[in-house]
């Protein structure tokens, strides 16, 4: 079967351009300060595993984008929360509580309070304090959350051949004015127990590493998933979950509200696949990992290399 060079060539000038992706190569100034971590227990993955009589708490943390919070403090407020929650469910955690950090005028830290307690009622996570310095200068977020995890997914855990799923709700509409696919008015109440199916599938043991879709959309995400071991794989765009519509070089690119990256042995991957058909979203093995340490798209006959893994975040060697 014939390809679209065309849509490889989009797909791939998207991600070059995507300032998100560029951006993850400073955070290898960690490295210039904070002593080696193992990526477990942080820092690396999306949140830290830490253990507790026991037990395994996430703790994770998000800062979001400044002219964001300055553009739509109440988005920006529903932004925090949801980037939260879906580092823990990327983790293999259920959420328990979130606390933030505000610093902005009032009325425009009561727009960003309001997004933030609109969200977490519909995750169903609690906020349970936090911090507000009152400023006439440009507002700021951050939050951080803390969940649970009877069993952890994490880049430590990928592995050469296995498969590679995406799972995404592609129910919803684009923002205009920021790349985000949001689903919360299609999807509703149901994303509380949607990001909550993550933890089932790490218990169950049918997932071993995984990753959120966020800013650096779907290539760049995946190399931060793939970058400690150094691995590489080829994505068939057109088996990749796409909502109607939305050209692929822009879906390759966005932050969709629902969107995960998993790996998994062979012997698991359609009972991953099947727990995320079951709640009605939409998941496909996409591709295998090998050990080329690019990312490449095949569409049909066409293959292109997008991305090296390497450096994407410059602290694969902790």
């Amino acid at each position: 079967m014939t390809g679209d060079a065309d849509v490889l060539e989009g797909i791939a000038a998207a991600v070059a351009n995507n300032p998100s992706v560029a951006a993850k190569r400073s955070i290898g100034l960690i490295s210039e300060v904070l002593p080696p971590g193992n990526w477990l227990s942080g820092p690396g993955d999306d949140g830290a595993a830490v253990a507790l009589d026991g037990s395994t708490v996430i703790a994770c943390g998000e800062a979001i984008y400044p002219p964001f919070v300055t553009g739509d403090p109440y988005g920006a407020g529903i932004a925090a929360v949801l980037a939260n929650v879906n580092d823990v469910a990327a983790m293999g955690g259920e959420p328990l509580a979130i606390v933030d950090t505000v610093i902005a005028p009032p009325d425009q830290a009561q727009r960003i309070l309001a997004g933030m307690r609109w969200a977490a009622d519909l995750y169903r996570v609690p906020i349970v304090g936090g911090h507000y310095t009152p400023s006439d200068g440009p507002a700021s977020l951050s939050a951080f959350a803390v969940g649970r995890a009877d069993a952890v997914l994490s880049v430590t855990r990928a592995s050469e051949g296995q498969d590679l799923v995406v799972a995404v709700c592609v129910e919803g509409t684009m923002r205009e004015d920021f790349p985000f696919f949001r689903s919360f008015d299609e999807r509703g109440s149901y994303l509380a127990e949607d990001v909550r199916l993550l933890a089932r599938i790490a218990r169950e043991g049918v997932a071993q590493a995984a990753k959120d879709i966020s800013m650096a959309g779907l290539v760049g995400s995946l190399a931060m998933l793939l970058e400690l071991g150094g691995f590489g794989v080829e994505v068939e765009i057109r088996k990749v979950p796409a909502p109607e519509g939305v050209p692929l070089g822009k879906w390759f690119n966005c932050f969709p509200c629902f969107g995960f990256l998993l790996t998994c042995e062979p012997s698991t991957t359609d009972d991953c696949v099947a727990a995320f058909h079951g709640r009605g979203l939409s998941a496909a093995k996409v591709g295998s990992l090998d050990s080329s340490g690019v990312i490449r798209l095949r569409d049909g006959d066409l293959v292109a290399p997008v991305l090296e893994v390497a450096g994407i975040t410059g602290i694969a060697r902790h």
